[in-house]
């Protein structure tokens, strides 16, 4: 029975939620797994690179152990977009989840046991690509349905805060891991990180989105997704640009970064600062786009892209360790500028039933070249000289950025003050029935 003193007035007003309308329960779990996972995976970069070296690899093995993940991270990713836009999203993600746990398990025992080989990290770190290139794809899509409205770039710069927020501490603290107990059990704490992400994307609700119609089959999806992709000019050019800077990116990142580091600045510690810098850049850029909202978003966002030669061009000369966790920083907060008008952009011209084969278009043309720049990394260095290599790699940067402002949907496509929503934002996202809308837009 109610008794008066509990039963609610009805002139007081119900009391409200303080988060946001947009962080919805589905948006709240993702942010949270991502927050876990980057905590392990920015470390386990570190240490992979530092197991090489004390299993006595040289650069040249960093740079095949770095491209047996990247490899099949390019060739399934497609494939994974496809099956994320066919089967329940979450569970591609936990399942993807999954393999990573196991993967970096093995990967920490056989570190640990002192037998690890180069071959042996090749398999392993394979397996987690593989991993990645079917999360990937169902990650984007699943977040880019969980928020809805005007709000949705607000949204993005938070999730992207979080993200990077956990890079800055998986960053440092796995640089200073590896230096005090060694590369081992910061592998340990990769794998436990994903068992827990994957417990909790387990929880995302799923009931709001509606059921996608089967589709000609799998080879029938992707010509559709191929389809969206090449009839937007922004869209394919500003991914030809990243294929060439992710892949230029991850050779500096997986092989020289630390080979300087060692090197020039005394060993793992300076480049995990650095790395962190970088994370702190990136929460300061998202920090400034939760407030700014460029009318021409990709316009300003490929501008932004010309700081990201930065950390190339200190690490040629090379400068001090202050000096390279500068250009990182600045280089963090130019690069999530970019990332969260990227982000909008797709959210507001991409429909929602084709979010995960974009998405995978997407991240197959910016990973493309990632296998072959890292295998050729440490080539290049013995034939040009790593500093050449290096100023090479900062000056291939700034040109491919230059040529996308040549393409005029790049200069001109302008964000809506409205935009579309179509159905299934409402259950996933976590909002009220009549708002509906399901949006699309990583790395």
């Amino acid at each position: 029975m109610t008794t008066p003193a509990s039963s609610p007035s009805p002139h007081r007003a119900a009391p409200r939620s303080r988060r946001p309308e947009w962080a919805g329960r589905n948006y709240l779990l993702l942010t949270a797994a991502t927050i876990v996972t980057n905590l392990g995976t920015h470390g386990a970069l570190i240490a992979t690179t530092w197991a090489v070296f004390d299993s006595g690899g040289d650069a040249g093995d960093v740079g095949l152990v770095a491209m047996a993940r990247f490899l099949p991270l390019v060739l399934f990713l497609l494939i994974g977009g496809a099956v994320a836009d066919r089967l329940p999203r979450h569970r591609v993600m936990v399942a993807a989840n999954a393999l990573n746990c196991v993967s970096q398990a093995a990967f920490a025992v056989l570190v640990l046991s002192g037998e690890a080989r180069i071959w042996q990290m090749m398999v392993l770190t394979a397996l987690c690509g593989t991993g990645q290139a079917f999360f990937n794809p169902a990650a984007e899509g699943m977040l880019m349905a969980s928020v809805s409205g005007e709000q949705a770039g607000r949204a993005f710069a938070v999730f992207r805060m979080a993200m990077h927020g956990a890079a800055i501490g998986g960053a440092a603290l796995g640089g200073a891991l590896v230096a005090f107990v060694g590369p081992g059990w910061v592998l340990v704490i990769d794998a436990v990180a994903f068992a827990v992400a994957g417990g909790l994307r387990a929880f995302l609700d799923v009931s709001g989105i509606p059921d996608r119609a089967p589709g000609g089959g799998l080879f029938a999806d992707l010509r559709e997704g191929w389809q969206e992709f090449v009839g937007r000019p922004w869209l394919w050019s500003i991914v030809a640009q990243f294929s060439v800077v992710v892949g230029l990116i991850g050779a500096v990142e997986s092989v020289y970064g630390p080979l300087v580091a060692r090197d020039e600045l005394g060993g793992s510690r300076p480049w995990g600062i650095a790395l962190a810098a970088y994370g702190a850049g990136t929460v300061a850029g998202a920090v400034l786009m939760t407030r700014w909202k460029p009318r021409r978003m990709l316009f300003v966002g490929t501008l932004c892209v010309f700081p990201i030669a930065l950390p190339s061009a200190a690490l040629a000369v090379p400068l001090d360790a202050a000096g390279l966790t500068t250009a990182m920083f600045v280089s963090g907060v130019a690069i999530e500028v970019f990332g969260v008008s990227w982000m909008t952009a797709l959210h507001q011209e991409i429909p929602e039933e084709k979010l995960s084969r974009v998405s995978a278009y997407d991240w197959f043309g910016s990973t493309a070249l990632l296998p072959l720049s890292t295998a050729l990394a440490g080539p290049a260095e013995s034939a040009f000289g790593r500093s050449e290599a290096l100023w090479g790699a900062a000056a291939l940067m700034v040109l491919v950025t230059a040529l996308v402002l040549f393409v005029p949907d790049v200069r001109n496509l302008t964000r809506r003050t409205h935009t579309k929503e179509v159905a299934g934002a409402a259950g996933a996202a976590g909002t009220s029935a009549d708002a509906e809308g399901a949006l699309r837009g990583n790395g």
